[in-house]
């Protein structure tokens, strides 16, 4: 903090003689510079910044409200505290200065105990207000620093689970691309809707953008034979198969109990256990309905389902953007959220160009590019 006898306060007046007594009352204890006119003052504060000004108010020319004005209008000046300094004995006058930005009036003749008093009261509080500014910017700092730490931990915790989970599913890494960024783009869009705009923040938005890829990591608990069949699923088979959603959920509950409710984890958890809920109940594995089922997992559900549907899998060829599109639209009320369905018919055409970019065969560009 710096200290008073480093403090600089400027004396703006026409009559010598206030000035001399202003120098003998404050010089010992500050640096002092002087103006005898308001464009000289101006001038040198262009130049350098005093830490106070006495300003005297009538004086040729440009006035001291004036100045005062011009100062509180310029952000590089703003915040340098006037004490006017006059012979006038006007509430009204007074009131006026202040209205403009004065933090205090000194009367003249000068009274040289108060004007110390007020002066180093002044300088002090300035001081304190400069400290404390430093302190909130060296806090806000360490703040963004440590927050950008916990954002890599993040993203690093979730690539390595995302990382395992690729390890045993059988569909490819294009799969948790797409589906993730359908998951934004969904979410983008709701967004613009007034009952989605408190409960879709840029920050919940981008946490589901980054949980996405979790949906099936409760895969890494089905077995070889059921995971990587090249055909279609028998009926206990498929029950089998349906339990990821719960090793999922027993994973990652696990580590949101650990981490904290409010951690990226809950809506990860989220995400897993309900991807596979359908609106009107008939989903799994609790069998959940309408706004039952979070918010996460009904995105999820529905980018889920397109990218299945446009993909290439061993038991069948990938179906063509306008056939997907068709197929959602059949699901809503039924498989989707009626809102959501809406909200992906109006921006289908950029879950096409999300599925051509991350596509993995040629077959499924080919299929994605015919309109």
């Amino acid at each position: 903090m710096r200290k008073l006898s480093e403090c600089t306060v400027m004396i703006v007046d026409d009559t010598e003689t206030n000035i001399d007594i202003l120098i003998e009352t404050l010089g010992n204890d500050y640096d002092i510079a002087v103006a005898m006119d308001g464009e000289s003052a101006l001038e040198y504060i262009a130049d350098e910044q005093p830490d106070l000004i006495l300003l005297d108010i009538m004086m040729p020319g440009m006035n001291g409200y004036e100045v005062c004005e011009k100062l509180k209008k310029d952000e590089i000046t703003n915040k340098i505290p006037i004490i006017f300094v006059t012979a006038m004995n006007d509430e009204a006058e007074e009131k006026k200065g202040l209205e403009l930005g004065a933090i205090d009036y000194i009367r003249k003749p000068f009274n040289p105990s108060i004007v110390k008093a007020r002066v180093k009261n002044h300088l002090e509080f300035k001081l304190a207000k400069e400290e404390l500014e430093q302190q909130n910017s060296i806090l806000e700092q360490k703040v963004k620093e440590r927050t950008k730490e916990l954002n890599l931990t993040q993203d690093l915790t979730i690539y390595s689970l995302t990382s395992l989970a690729e390890t045993r599913d059988p569909e490819t890494g294009g799969h948790i691309q797409r589906t993730q960024n359908f998951v934004k783009a969904l979410a983008d869009k709701l967004v613009e809707l007034d009952i989605f705009k408190d409960r879709l923040t840029e920050s919940k938005i981008e946490l589901l953008y980054k949980s996405a890829p979790l949906h099936d990591i409760g895969k890494i608990g089905v077995r070889d034979e059921i995971l990587f069949k090249p055909a279609s699923l028998t009926k206990e088979e498929f029950e089998e198969m349906k339990k990821h959603t719960i090793y999922g959920h027993s994973a990652l509950k696990k580590a949101s109990d650990m981490f904290g409710r409010n951690s990226f984890f809950r809506i990860a958890q989220e995400i897993a256990y309900t991807h596979h809920e359908k609106w009107d109940g008939s989903g799994y594995p609790q069998g959940l309905k309408g706004e039952a089922i979070p918010l996460s997992g009904r995105l999820m559900a529905l980018a889920d389902v397109y990218d299945a549907l446009v993909s290439k899998r061993v038991y069948k060829p990938p179906f063509s953007h306008e056939k997907a599109v068709k197929i959602i639209l059949e699901g809503r009320g039924n498989h989707f959220d009626p809102i959501l369905v809406d909200a992906f018919y109006e921006i289908n055409e950029i879950f096409r160009k999300i599925a051509l970019n991350f596509a993995d065969f040629d077959e499924e560009r080919l299929s994605l590019s015919q309109k």
